[in-house]
């Protein structure tokens, strides 16, 4: 299995991309999928090999694919990139030259880290933008889904608004790249200063 993409977040260490093996990486990927948290992943009920099953359409569906994310080496995350003008959005929004969708799931954990879940939507981001051809993000979360519309604001998204998908109602949202870098550069501008701060002798000026 090959790592296709990797990048260093300046607090929490490395995070990769790698390709999915949906019968290999079934028995994890159904763990995570059915996990209570994962309800607005619409597979609690699936069984692994139902699991494997729906992994396998997507690696041979010429139009989406998924892939198995890493935090220093080890699975962490799942990661879904489609064309939204064949896959998903067809006919419910004004489809653009160079859009991609995007969906992604953190894995459960009983030991949360601060900041991991937009690390992992970081990097997820940056992957799509390093293709050259790719000028938006699109996302379509279950309108009820408010953790994530408030990671998806944080990294770029705009809100488009409620669309009607036979399996919910959706917040559709989009990011460019340059909505996307500018985001993420103030991110990383709060991030130092927060440092110096934390750094910073007493009683030095600020």
């Amino acid at each position: 299995m090959t790592v296709v993409f990797a990048r260093v977040d300046d607090r929490l260490g490395e995070f990769a991309l790698r390709t999915l093996d949906p019968d290999s990486d079934a028995a994890l990927l159904h763990a995570w999928v059915t996990h209570p948290k994962a309800a607005f992943w619409l597979m609690q009920d699936a069984d692994p090999a139902q699991v494997a099953e729906e992994y396998r359409r997507i690696a041979a569906h010429p139009h989406h694919d998924a892939y198995l994310g890493l935090y220093d080496g080890r699975p962490a995350f799942l990661a879904e990139r489609y064309d939204p003008a064949h896959v998903e959005l067809v006919g419910l929004y004004d489809a653009q030259p160079g859009d991609v969708g995007m969906h992604f799931l953190c894995a459960p954990t009983g030991a949360p880290v601060h900041g991991f879940t937009r690390a992992v939507l970081t990097t997820v981001m940056a992957w799509l933008f390093a293709d050259p051809a790719a000028r938006r993000v699109v996302v379509e979360p279950d309108v009820r889904n408010t953790a994530v519309h408030a990671l998806n604001a944080a990294v770029g998204f705009e809100v488009v608004g409620a669309i009607a998908k036979p399996e919910k109602e959706a917040l559709l949202s989009v990011c460019t790249r340059a909505q996307f870098h500018a985001a993420t550069d103030r991110a990383t501008r709060r991030a130092a200063t927060d440092r110096a701060a934390v750094t910073r002798p007493e009683g030095a000026p600020a």
